[in-house]
């Protein structure tokens, strides 16, 4: 599973670290999600995708695609809704590392979530533990919380109420700002995706490895459509900062989640993710057809 390095309380969302050589999940095939016929292959690639969607990646079918892209990755797996009772302190510092997209008892959203939940519903069943999540929020500890927390918390995962506020929390912190930024640079589906994976990792703050720093590397290489500049080449830039930021700690060490699955799509032409999609990460082959 992942997680997220400690950091600004003002920016809420910190570095990401990804501990994939540990995870030993089956990875499961999809069922086949979109694709959009007619249109012409990519004329430096094998390509048979279809000609340019106009949707994003917030279009149904695409954001189900970047969930199950974002769990291969994290969780070995493609079943991301899996995750939402997902909880363990994998010993980075973190505390609790827990749900679809890694809220961490450390830095703050997962103190963030669980408010939400106990807003929307008081009388929920880990309402009991804000105290604990604000004391401990900023460290590694597990005061208040420990076993209890852990039992509850999946026990929590089974309401559809808390499977929403995960959802919700997901796409205010993570997945809208992504798209948003995506749309406003004119990249399509798959730059927008590249953009979404980095935050899920990175978070965005003012560190020299998160999203927007890592963007603004990107941009000294190249322009995005919205400046007149080519999109292959400028996500080509993009991503080779994304590695430079996932190089700087041993627990990014492997970047097959860009390497071979990302640069993939991006060599093939598929600027849309358009299906059949075939992947590998730390070595594991993944498939959505």
């Amino acid at each position: 599973m992942r997680s997220r390095s400690i950091g600004s309380r003002v920016t809420k969302i910190s570095t990401r670290v990804v501990l994939g050589v540990a995870l030993l999940a089956v990875p499961a095939t999809a069922v086949a999600a979109t694709s959009i016929p007619g249109g012409k292959p990519d004329s430096a690639t094998h390509s048979t995708h279809p000609s340019r969607a106009a949707s994003g990646l917030d279009d149904p079918a695409k954001k189900e695609i970047a969930m199950k892209l974002v769990s291969s990755a994290e969780n070995s797996s493609l079943d991301w809704k899996d995750q939402y009772k997902y909880i363990e302190d994998i010993g980075d510092g973190r505390g609790y590392t827990a749900g679809i997209i890694g809220f961490c008892s450390g830095t703050h959203d997962m103190l963030e979530l669980v408010e939400l939940y106990a807003k929307r519903k008081p009388d929920n069943i880990l309402a009991k533990y804000l105290p604990a999540l604000r004391k401990v929020d900023g460290s590694d500890s597990h005061a208040g919380l420990g076993d209890a927390y852990v039992k509850d918390w999946k026990k929590a995962a089974q309401d559809p109420d808390f499977q929403k506020a995960q959802n919700d929390e997901r796409d205010r912190v993570y997945f809208n700002p992504a798209v948003k930024q995506g749309k406003a640079d004119k990249i399509g589906v798959l730059g927008q995706f590249a953009y979404y994976d980095a935050i899920v990792m990175h978070g965005d703050g003012d560190e020299d490895t998160s999203f927007s720093s890592i963007r603004e590397r990107a941009l000294k290489k190249a322009k995005p459509p919205s400046q007149g500049g080519d999109e292959k080449k400028y996500l080509n830039a993009f991503l080779d900062a994304r590695v430079w930021a996932m190089e700087q700690e041993e627990a990014h060490s492997d970047t097959s989640r860009v390497d071979t699955a990302q640069r993939v799509f991006l060599k093939d032409g598929n600027l849309d993710l358009h299906t059949p999609l075939k992947w590998k990460v730390y070595g594991e082959d993944f498939h959505i057809g």
